[in-house]
């Protein structure tokens, strides 16, 4: 039986295929307070702004390609039994090969309804005040947004306690609940931390193996290590 890979990955690895990353280092979102665009307040107050972010959020992924950490972890499929949990709400993981992949904070590429968070629709052009579901209702972006639930934790959590190696990639592992999974994997479960400017320390964890690289220098090297010790 193939042991098990799950794969934390977040804003760093998309951020090497171009994908700018919401928030700047003043805390604003391509020029806009966190709130007003991705918080069920802010739609309520401004759907029109809203639904323009995310269309030009939507617009800037259909540009852009998964890049060599992306396709890294596609070739770990055929050695491993792999899932990736990602806070991204692009769809490079998908792009690249990728099949088995949760997405906590939603989707971009998909709508839902406003009224019914089961109703969801595949969607690649401008979401426009008037776009309804099926059932009659306003369409909404697929996002999770502040104050809302994660529905799919709970998937995550069950995919991290059952790892045999942990891999996180790209994620500065200080936002919650996504920065709390690695806590449920196994007592001495391996884990593996790439990021260039890594926010915790091997002593933080039992069996952690940081590499300070960036997710397209770090990831191949690493998956092509990890395939060695299978093959």
């Amino acid at each position: 039986m193939k042991k098990k890979i799950v794969v934390l990955t977040g804003a760093g690895i998309s951020a090497e295929s171009g994908i700018r990353t919401f928030r700047d280092s003043n805390g604003l979102w391509e020029g806009h307070d966190v709130m007003e665009v991705a918080s069920p307040q802010g739609f309520e107050r401004n759907p029109e702004l809203v639904l323009d972010f995310y269309n030009q959020r939507r617009k800037q992924l259909l540009t852009v390609a998964p890049n060599a950490a992306h396709i890294a972890l596609t070739l770990l499929a055929s050695h491993y039994n792999v899932s990736i949990v990602t806070q991204n709400v692009d769809d490079l993981h998908e792009r690249a090969g990728s099949t088995n992949v949760i997405h906590l904070h939603g989707e971009l590429l998909k709508v839902r309804s406003t009224t019914d968070e089961k109703t969801i629709l595949d969607w690649t052009k401008d979401l426009f005040l008037g776009d309804k579901c099926p059932g009659g209702n306003q369409l909404r972006p697929h996002i999770v947004w502040f104050g809302e639930m994660v529905p799919q934790m709970e998937n995550a959590v069950k995919e991290v306690k059952t790892a045999d190696i942990v891999l996180i990639i790209g994620t500065s592992m200080q936002v919650y609940p996504a920065a709390g999974l690695v806590d449920y994997a196994k007592t001495g479960t391996p884990i593996y931390f790439v990021d260039p400017k890594p926010a915790i320390s091997e002593g933080d964890f039992n069996n952690l193996h940081i590499i300070p690289k960036t997710a397209v220098s770090g990831v191949p090297d690493l998956v092509n290590d990890l395939i060695k010790k299978v093959s």
